[in-house]
């Protein structure tokens, strides 16, 4: 089975930390034994041998700059504090992603096109072969970098596929921490987004917003990253999904990538605890609710976050490495799931959006 993990923050970690994912996690993290890194970022999950050993066969990399206004230190250099500094951060992250695939085109490619996506596939699926390249599609989380609307065509030519209009409040809509509806410049965003065959990603995004884009827009939506706030008793945060917003990207056929971060997994978990409180038993009972809703495993699927402001230490406790994400396989199977259900979790979800929806040329 192929794994396809919907978010990792792969670009901001190498501007911000200079960590390099051809390394295995075990060399990366000696090299930022006794620095600052873990500290700020916890040791990381991921790298390239890892990809090879859990059969994680694309990754969704984002580009994501937070608000000057939510600046987590000195050390936080990928911040913005208008969209023209928003700009040159996610450019200047886009530029990480290119400059990987072009010096690495063995470890990594990105996938803007069928063409692409199917020759990624194709050579994870050819047994003969030892190794193979990690695909990318980009996904830009938060939109602020698009200064309006006629510039999307830019990030299109450039390879970013997927928009997630919210981190935190923009200027479009509400988002984590920061409640509101769609703005005016929000459903221009949303029209000239359709024009182009944009996803929308919808994580992040305050629920009053999620509603109206529900209705509004025509192409595909997913939720990257988002677990189900039916789950998280008495956890007061618009990030997790109600179960009316499931219900509504299961009627418009979306996605939703579940987190293995133990904050997201365990309303009785807080950072600085131990992991053993929290195992892969939380991202399982996260991916049978949606699949209980749904009456079926076609919408739900894997987005590990990994990476993205936290690390080993806030992960559930049988992971040491993205790899370990092919262990949720044979507790599914104890929970009844079919061998093709359990494909489809891992990886196929995904791969049936990205067909359905990236360009063929």
């Amino acid at each position: 089975m192929l794994i396809i993990d919907a978010h990792q923050d792969l670009a901001w970690n190498i501007l911000t930390f200079g960590r390099d994912y051809t390394l295995p996690v075990a060399e990366t993290r000696q090299r930022e034994l006794g620095t600052e890194t873990p500290l700020h970022n916890g040791d990381t999950l991921l790298g390239w041998p890892e990809y090879q050993q859990g059969r994680v066969a694309i990754v969704f990399g984002t580009l994501f700059a937070a608000p000057a206004r939510r600046k987590l230190g000195s050390w936080d250099v990928q911040c913005y504090h208008d969209a023209d500094e928003a700009h040159l951060r996610y450019s200047a992250q886009l530029d990480a992603y290119h400059r990987l695939v072009d010096e690495y085109p063995a470890k990594f490619r990105l996938v803007t096109t069928q063409a692409e996506l199917s020759e990624v596939i194709a050579h994870w699926e050819d047994e003969e072969v030892g190794e193979h390249p990690v695909g990318l599609v980009v996904l830009m989380e938060g939109a602020e970098a698009v200064k309006e609307p006629a510039a999307l065509e830019e990030w299109w030519v450039r390879g970013v596929r997927l928009i997630g209009p919210a981190w935190a409040g923009t200027r479009f809509c509400g988002g984590t921490r920061e409640p509101g509806p769609l703005t005016k410049a929000g459903y221009a965003l949303l029209d000239g987004m359709a024009a182009f065959g944009f996803t929308l990603d919808i994580s992040h995004m305050d629920e009053q917003a999620v509603l109206q884009v529900l209705d509004h827009y025509p192409g595909g939506i997913v939720a990257s990253h988002s677990n189900a706030a039916a789950l998280l008793k008495g956890v007061q945060s618009n990030r997790f999904l109600s179960d009316r917003v499931i219900h509504g990207l299961i009627e418009r056929s979306g996605v939703i990538g579940i987190v293995p971060y133990n904050r997201f997994l365990s309303a009785e978990w807080t950072p600085g605890e131990s992991r053993h409180k929290v195992t892969l038993e939380h991202v399982v009972a996260q991916v049978d609710h949606v699949c209980q809703i749904a009456g079926s495993a076609r919408h739900v699927g894997l987005g590990s976050d990994f990476d993205g402001g936290f690390g080993l230490q806030s992960v559930p406790v049988e992971i040491d490495t993205v790899a370990d994400l092919a262990k949720i396989a044979p507790l599914l199977a104890e929970k009844g799931y079919t061998e093709d259900e359990i494909a489809a979790v891992l990886g196929r979800n995904w791969l049936a959006h990205l067909q359905k929806y990236i360009p063929e040329s």
